[in-house]
């Protein structure tokens, strides 16, 4: 190698070490559940049209346009591993993104307005470009609860991008909510730019009990079987 070439090599090595240990940094701080990741995704049991969505979302752009992504659907559905796992390969392309599941995610907003520090809160979230809530309507809050989220919502508005997951359609959302006007002022925001995935699906882990509970039948029956030709 010429001397040019190893200062070259060095360099290309350096960077590319520097991008892994920032893409590790960014998954360790996005608190995302890495075992929900794109290769573990079944795509052969989604609907044609929610891969097809699922591969448009995986460029980012929509990231650069403030818009969110609802997905909705049954529990066990896989609501929640494909936005993890978009929000996985985003992060590997140098996106900020944090998960919080939203019960969780309403207790730190509560407890920061009890302690006067929700701006420094929101300013905080702010600082990630999608927001990933999980299980939204899941767990019934109370109405001070539902207030510092649509708080959160409000100030996230064409700022930063919002990926929700709900087994409730939005004609349920009052019951979240507890009220119209409020109800009506969520559903605005998060719809105006948004990209809605439905997972109308059988649920996922169902439908792994019951396989597992026929398959084992099954290897009762070949063991059993080994047992008797064994017999003199």
């Amino acid at each position: 190698m010429t001397f040019e070439q190893y200062l070259l090599g060095l360099a290309q090595r350096e960077c590319q070490e520097r991008r892994h240990k920032r893409v590790e940094r960014l998954l360790h701080d996005s608190r995302l559940p890495l075992e929900k990741s794109w290769p573990a995704l079944d795509l052969k049991r989604l609907p044609a049209k929610v891969v097809q969505q699922a591969r448009t979302l995986l460029e980012g752009s929509f990231l650069d346009r403030c818009e969110n992504v609802l997905a909705f659907g049954p529990p066990g559905s896989g609501k929640t591993h494909l936005l993890c796992a978009l929000c996985q390969e985003l992060v590997r392309t140098g996106r900020r993104v944090l998960f919080r599941k939203c019960g969780l995610l309403v207790q730190e907003l509560l407890i920061a307005k009890r302690d006067l520090k929700l701006s420094a809160l929101l300013k905080r979230l702010g600082g990630y470009q999608a927001l990933l809530v999980d299980d939204l309507g899941y767990v019934q809050q109370s109405r001070e609860e539902m207030e510092v989220l649509f708080t959160l919502l409000a100030e996230r508005y064409e700022r930063g991008s919002v990926l929700l997951t709900s087994n409730l359609a939005f004609s349920g959302w009052e019951a979240i909510f507890k009220d119209p006007m409020t109800t009506a002022a969520a559903i605005d925001r998060l719809v105006h730019h948004s990209v809605i995935i439905e997972l109308n699906l059988p649920s996922y882990r169902a439908e792994q009990a019951k396989k597992r509970k026929q398959a084992r039948p099954a290897d009762e029956s070949e063991s059993g079987s080994g047992t008797e030709t064994g017999k003199p």
